[in-house]
């Protein structure tokens, strides 16, 4: 197991599971801080890297595409700050930050996990029942329902027609643009058969959220509508290839030198030290098995 503990939050590797647990200091973010404690399935990871500072480091975990709701929903819109997937490396950590990148490279390659996106959440999603109070309104979310309730400050044309409950089978997508600078940010669902190019400030299916005031959490709703929402990719079309001619197919004296290399690969590996014996004879066998 590998373990890196800090005052931004703890991620630990079992081999199979990293989990993210934001810390309890101010200086960690209300996001994080209500996201909670993350489980991220060695399958959903991309890559990671550690960025080295004068003063302190970064750890940054990549994620395959579409496998994170969060990630899904926010569209990469995440601050620094605010993202679950990087932590923050005090200067005299760094030898355990560049380990604890070391396992996690080692196990994505000998269980060989792809980079490639997927058509599946890999991660839950935050969880329900949730409500956020922030601009013109409060966006509740139970798992089934989506509750829209008006402040004071909502535009009059929005708020006359009082509160929305929106079911999520009658939910097409979900937006959320946080805001920046003085603009105004929104959550904004799409109704199924119901268009609209209002904007959010007067569409009864969004919350305006103020450019003055950042409220991040209401990226949490949107992420939890998303994963409850069919997938993107499950959803678009599928196009098929035809299968490789003859000529196309790569001759199986090349699949067996590449077989080949792998095994060279694996033994210099161990040979470094960077496999152990054990992990060295299964992954050995592994490429055994398919010669």
């Amino acid at each position: 197991m590998a373990e890196i503990l800090q005052r931004d939050g703890t991620w630990t590797f079992d081999g199979d599971t990293l989990r993210l647990t934001p810390g309890r200091e101010k200086s960690v973010s209300l996001l994080r801080k209500t996201l909670g404690e993350l489980a991220v399935p060695l399958g959903a990871l991309a890559g990671i890297s550690f960025e080295q500072g004068r003063k302190s480091g970064r750890l940054r975990l990549r994620l395959r595409d579409g496998s994170d709701p969060l990630l899904q929903a926010t569209g990469g819109r995440l601050t620094d700050t605010n993202d679950p997937y990087q932590l923050s490396v005090d200067a005299d950590r760094y030898g355990v930050a560049e380990y604890f990148v070391d396992e996690i490279r080692n196990a994505l390659l000998l269980d060989e996990v792809p980079t490639d996106a997927v058509d599946t959440y890999l991660l839950a999603g935050p969880a329900v029942p949730l409500s956020v109070s922030a601009g013109d309104g409060t966006a509740s979310f139970d798992g089934d329902h989506v509750r829209l309730e008006w402040n004071w400050k909502t535009e009059d044309a929005k708020a006359a027609a009082g509160a929305r409950t929106l079911s999520l089978t009658d939910i097409a997508g979900v937006e959320w643009h946080p805001s920046v600078g003085l603009e105004n940010g929104y959550l904004r669902f799409t109704v199924r058969n119901a268009p609209t190019k209002a904007p959010p400030k007067y569409d009864p299916n969004s919350v305006e959220l103020w450019g003055f005031k950042k409220d991040p959490l209401m990226a949490l709703v949107a992420a939890a509508v998303q994963a409850r929402l069919p997938h993107p990719a499950a959803s678009a079309p599928k196009q098929l290839t035809p299968p490789p001619s003859p000529r196309d197919r790569p001759a199986p004296e090349e699949d067996h030198d590449a077989l080949l290399r792998r095994l060279r690969e694996l033994g210099d590996l161990h040979r470094s030290g960077v496999l152990t014996d054990e992990e060295f004879t299964m992954a050995k066998q592994a490429v055994l098995k398919r010669l």
